[in-house]
């Protein structure tokens, strides 16, 4: 009998957040990657009545979901139907809470050679915080904060 090996499983990364909007402005910026536009699907789902005007919001000047939105690799597939990504994304959904501890999770983002300190800067100027930075014997990196408090690291 053949064994076949599985296919890869789909995933997406999903932060919690206080302002999903602006959270995704933030890291699409910051990875310059592209914010989903799910305005066909909103339009859809509002013609349908499956979906209340209330759980909307204009997100330049398209209509979105009110509580989460995501970003996507710019060169990744999505379903132009409904704009979702169909590779590397971020989610943001809205919680009610703000981040009160260090996160379990966090993303590393890798300058290229030698610009280390031209991407903290810039990543600095879109809003990010550093937090420290590190040097020890396997390497250096800054630990800096997004404008809601996730940490991520710039190599």
């Amino acid at each position: 009998m053949t064994q076949t090996t599985p296919a890869p499983l789909h995933w997406k990364l999903v932060v919690d957040a206080g302002d999903p909007h602006a959270q995704a402005d933030f890291w699409a910026a910051a990875l310059h990657y592209v914010t989903e536009d799910n305005d066909a699907l909103v339009q859809r789902l509002l013609e349908l009545g499956a979906l209340p005007r209330e759980a909307t919001v204009e997100y330049h000047a398209r209509l979105a979901f009110r509580d989460l939105i995501a970003v996507r690799h710019p060169d990744d597939p999505y379903d132009k139907d409904s704009g979702t990504g169909l590779g590397r994304r971020l989610l943001f959904q809205r919680v009610p809470e703000a981040k009160t501890v260090k996160n379990r999770l966090h993303l590393d983002v890798h300058a290229a050679d030698g610009q280390r300190a031209a991407e903290v800067e810039r990543l600095t100027g879109l809003g990010a915080s550093v937090l420290r930075e590190v040097r020890e014997q396997g390497g250096e990196w800054v630990v800096m904060a997004d404008p809601e408090g996730n940490e991520f690291c710039v190599q």
